[in-house]
């Protein structure tokens, strides 16, 4: 970085590599454009230091914007050189990482910024799914940057100073920054659920090198894989109190305990994040009802399908299937949530998430836990849209309804003609129960494989996904679906 100015934007490049890795592309490259007195601006290296490296000993290519030449916008040559660093990208198989602080359109060259926008956007387009992007929102992402950051697969922001938004808040009718900030971290990770992660800008660099550590480098050639220095056979003690908090579950089946949540500020009535097991990443989807913090609930949810957890486990789910991540579902589900607010597009949601569940070729292992309901179960990565192995817990209840509605249904005129209304209730429901909703009704139908103990759970699974490591599967021949 010699040729560069030492701002933050290349100290951050510094941070995130490993130490001494970082090797410069285009750092001669400043701005073509003489218009509007541009050639009395200085504009060291357009204001993006682009480069490769090493995180961990892997290669990565990485691009960070410089807010102190014309704060960080997006101008011709700034925009090629990014191209160019997807482009060697794409040809080495090795993610790309954009530290992000930009002002937008560099107007002083207006239609060679927009030209410049779109090739970035067509770059990311056709590395989606080949190799994994990073976003990390260290300043300003605004307009058409803001964009960019919604094509690629992860986003980070910094929880203070990081602003990414198409309108600014102040620009929207109604709104002002200080009423509610659209623009800042908290509202994108909770509210458009855009930036997966937040923190300082130390934890956010962390972060980045944990995930990159944990993803393969691109869509064919894993290096992912680690070395497991966990027990296999580890029996999970008091798992079976994790039903409400499935995020507590997924820890304690993971090696070591590692678990990194993703998107984890919104909706957090649906998890998604990555374990490990036997050394293999592994995507996770699960329901959760209860949120827990050193011991303490914290908050509780109903066990039900809402739009946005729909949409959060979709784009999960596309993304382990597009990178060859095997995906772990731990069910708790009872129906979709009933609000007007969900009704208006919770069919269209839920149905995106069948089609990404049946869709992904990877393989797929669903664990019940609790209780799988109609519908909703079927969505969350059921036996019938193609999971490869489903266990369920002994205690799980699995049917179309819960039982006592279902008997309240069936049995309607008995109940009203009964003396006893409530010990006909009690006795139709241990029979409905024992001969349609319990976890052996389900197995000896086939829609079980298997009913486990909890504290096995670990185990089980990673020996499910040992005898499913060389799956193939033949899909009729087609562009792609429209769902």
């Amino acid at each position: 970085m010699s040729n560069s100015a030492q701002t933050s934007a290349s100290s951050r490049i510094a941070a995130l590599l490993d130490e001494n890795s970082f090797v410069e592309v285009g750092a001669y490259i400043t701005a073509r454009s003489t218009d509007f007195n541009m050639t009395e601006q200085e504009t060291p290296a357009d204001g993006v230091v682009t480069g490769y490296g090493t995180i961990g000993g892997c290669l990565v290519y990485v691009y960070s914007q410089d807010a102190s030449v014309l704060g960080g916008s997006m101008g011709e040559m700034h925009a090629k050189k990014i191209c160019n660093i997807y482009s060697m990208a794409m040809k080495m198989g090795a993610p790309v990482i954009g530290l992000v602080d930009c002002a937008g359109l560099r107007l002083q060259e207006a239609t060679d910024a927009l030209d410049g926008f779109g090739k970035l956007y067509l770059s990311q387009t056709m590395a989606s799914g080949v190799i994994p992007q990073i976003t990390a929102i260290f300043g300003t992402c605004g307009g058409g940057m803001a964009v960019s950051a919604g094509i690629t697969d992860f986003t980070f922001m910094e929880e203070k100073s990081g602003k990414l938004f198409v309108n600014s808040p102040n620009a929207i009718d109604g709104n002002y920054k200080e009423k509610c900030d659209t623009s800042s971290a908290d509202f994108q990770s909770r509210e458009s659920g855009l930036a997966d992660f937040t923190g300082d800008e130390s934890s956010i660099i962390a972060q980045i090198r944990t995930l990159v550590s944990i993803l393969p480098a691109n869509n064919e050639d894993d290096m992912s894989y680690g070395e497991c220095q966990d027990d296999l056979n580890r029996i999970c003690d008091n798992i079976e109190g994790c039903t409400g908090d499935t995020a507590l579950a997924l820890t304690l089946i993971s090696d070591n305990s590692f678990f990194m949540e993703v998107k984890k500020n919104y909706e957090p009535s649906m998890v998604t994040g990555f374990i490990r097991l036997n050394g293999t990443t592994i995507g996770c989807v699960a329901n959760r009802t209860e949120i827990y913090e050193n011991g303490e609930k914290k908050e509780t949810f109903e066990p039900v399908l809402s739009g946005k957890g729909c949409d959060k486990a979709t784009d999960f789910i596309h993304f382990c299937d597009a990178f060859n991540i095997p995906v772990l579902t731990l069910v708790n589900v009872k129906g979709y949530k009933a609000k007007m607010c969900s009704e208006r597009r919770i069919a269209k949601a839920a149905a995106r998430l069948t089609y990404a569940y049946a869709n992904a070729s990877v393989p797929k292992v669903t664990v019940i836990v609790k209780e799988a309901f109609g519908s909703a179960y079927l969505t969350m990565g059921s036996k019938s849209i193609g999971a490869d192995v489903v266990y369920a817990w002994p205690g799980a209840v699995i049917g179309m309804m819960n039982p006592s509605e279902a008997v309240k249904i069936m049995y309607a005129k008995e109940i009203a003609a009964s003396g006893d209304a409530a010990a006909l209730i009690n006795e139709k429901t241990a029979e409905y129960t024992t001969l349609q909703s319990s976890a052996v009704a389900a197995a000896k139908r086939g829609y079980v494989d298997d009913i486990i103990k909890a504290g096995e759970t670990r185990q089980r699974v990673i020996a499910a996904f040992e005898m499913l490591f060389t799956k193939r599967e033949d899909r009729p021949s087609k562009k792609h679906g429209t769902v």
